[in-house]
């Protein structure tokens, strides 16, 4: 077939759907024809075969589950022939001898049906990458959208950037992309960790086999398990077939392992063994499977104080970090923001059929002022919301805002309550110090100093007891008593005692980030310097009550 020509006498992408339910074949034939691809089906294999070796297609969605030619045999038949379009194979792949062949084969990517649109999205970006071709342009507003996915899919997203800090990244990136070294990628969420993981791979050696993505924070340990390393029939209930786990799909490949510092300390056993020897069991299975996956995972938790709670093993944090790359959080580099946001609004503004070519000044100055606490993915989102709404002037009330207390808290007092610029009076912090007092008990002594750049108070005395805390504005209220150690005071080592007393120190300077804030959670995380979720975690930890619930009750 003739490549079809768009608006502008520009090339259009063809992709020919290969699958025997007519449902499927109009879905995804309405779905990419409204991004702007130019979409042919075929219900069977031979059909497909017929077509390939008469036209011209920029990539192959393939389903392997077809009566008469399985897509395995079309795959084969295809590579055989001298095809060389990227084939992404689309099933449940019910056996694992099926997937693996299927990669062999030379498939470009796999998805599991059911599959979301951005899953699909993500895998066309992936297979197509920087062979794309032109895209139409005025005719097709969706098209335009769909090809600045791909390239957030192929890393430009992040690496839009002057910063030093992501010049480092990106160099570092570049030095390690061929080796097979495990890859720790640390930062805050929404700092893009995902899109340098895709970055890594597509600079390596392993660039033409699969990238496979698990998110070990949205699946319980067990479902995990099976996740990851697959299951062999009746391994549990439920389990009616084997399947494949994402190690042995991403054999050759690359494996990321997003939010690692969520797994369970038991599978993080199991996972250290594949890291180890290359090789691992399926839930249920009694021989051993071998792998060759490269692995990066990112966390935004600080995994050696994980360690030091007994929720991340030592010995396989010390096989991860290799290579460790820190993702600089997005107010740790502002003179990106402008770039980023010229960026975005060129992408959502050729996909909304936006009008908004620049921003206001005031609303540029809005977003180079602001703090980011959700980083770059927060500030694609308010361009996103930008160019959807039209009107600035709600972006900018919505930035305002942000820097305020929420509407659902009490309003502060006149002199505390300002324009967003001024923050109540910082509260003095008081850092308590272990020291071992009588019959091995704890005692704490007290340096209290201003949280801001004064000069210090003077010292309490040693055996001073903690008086309660001074309430000086209506969040400011009283707490009850720290959680009791879990191991008597008596019985106490010297290395209960520094987290015993590392506990009260964080309880401290979180309640006077709490208060200071008016009890605005995520601007508090933003300002200690930690992600929300390890505020929350922390806030429970040292048995820390949130005011507004108490007054609800």
């Amino acid at each position: 077939m003739d490549r079809v020509r768009g608006g502008e006498g520009m090339d259009r992408i063809a992709v020919l759907v290969v699958d025997d339910e007519e449902q499927v074949r109009t879905f995804l034939g309405e779905l990419l024809g409204s991004s702007g691809y130019q979409v042919r089906c075929a219900s069977s294999g031979s059909q497909a075969l017929e077509m390939l070796a008469g036209g011209s297609f920029d990539v192959v969605l393939l389903d392997v589950m077809m009566p008469e030619m399985s897509g395995l045999e079309v795959l084969r038949r295809y590579r055989a022939s001298g095809g060389g379009a990227p084939v992404i194979v689309l099933s449940a792949l019910s056996g694992a001898d099926d997937a693996m062949r299927a990669m062999k084969l030379g498939a470009s990517d796999y998805l599991s049906k059911p599959f979301s649109t951005d899953e699909l999205e993500d895998a066309m970006g992936r297979a197509l990458g920087s062979r794309m071709p032109a895209r139409q342009g005025a005719s097709g507003a969706q098209g335009a959208g769909s090809a600045a996915a791909r390239e957030d899919a192929s890393g430009e997203r992040i690496l839009v950037s002057h910063s030093p800090a992501m010049r480092r990244v990106r160099a570092l990136v570049e030095r390690i992309a061929d080796t097979d070294v495990p890859v720790l990628l640390l930062g805050e969420s929404g700092t893009g960790k995902e899109v340098i993981a895709r970055e890594v791979h597509a600079r390596s050696n392993r660039r033409n086999r699969p990238f496979i993505k698990v998110n070990c924070a949205a699946l319980p340990g067990e479902l995990l398990e099976s996740e990851l390393f697959g299951h062999e029939r009746g391994a549990f209930t439920g389990a009616t077939t084997e399947k494949p786990g994402k190690f042995e799909l991403a054999d050759q490949g690359t494996i990321f392992l997003d939010e690692i510092g969520e797994m369970a300390i038991r599978l993080q056993a199991k996972l250290l063994q594949v890291l180890q020897d290359e090789e691992f069991f399926r839930v249920g299975g009694k021989k051993s499977v071998r792998v060759d996956s490269r692995v990066v995972v990112a966390t935004n938790r600080d995994l050696e104080r994980e360690i030091e709670l007994g929720n991340f093993r030592e010995d396989l944090f010390y096989r991860l970090n290799v290579v460790a790359i820190r993702l600089p959080a997005l107010r740790e580099r502002p003179e990106d923001v402008v770039p980023l946001t010229d960026h975005f609004l060129k992408k959502y503004g050729r996909q909304y059929m936006s009008g908004v070519a620049e921003l206001p000044p005031e609303v540029l100055r809005a977003f180079t002022e602001y703090e980011w606490p959700g980083n770059v993915r927060e500030l694609e989102n308010m361009v996103r919301r930008l160019c959807v709404l039209k009107d600035p002037t709600l972006v900018l009330d919505e930035l305002r805002a942000g820097s305020r207390a929420p509407a659902s808290a009490p309003s502060l007092p006149t002199s505390y309550a300002g324009d967003g610029d001024v923050e109540p009076p910082a509260p003095t912090v008081r850092t308590p110090v272990a020291a071992a007092g009588p019959g091995g008990s704890v005692q704490v002594q007290v340096l209290e100093m201003p949280s801001r750049g004064n000069a210090p108070a003077a010292e309490v005395p040693v055996n001073q007891v903690v008086p309660p805390p001074r309430y000086t504005n209506p969040f400011d209220v009283p707490q009850p008593p720290p959680p009791p150690p879990s191991v008597p005071e008596a019985e106490m080592s010297l290395k209960d005692i520094g987290k015993r007393a590392a506990m009260l120190a964080e309880r401290e300077a979180i309640l006077a980030m709490l208060q200071r804030t008016a009890w605005n959670k995520r601007r508090a995380a933003s300002k200690l310097r930690i992600s929300y979720k390890a505020l929350l975690y922390k806030i429970k930890e040292c048995g820390i009550v949130d005011p507004r619930a108490t007054a609800e009750l």
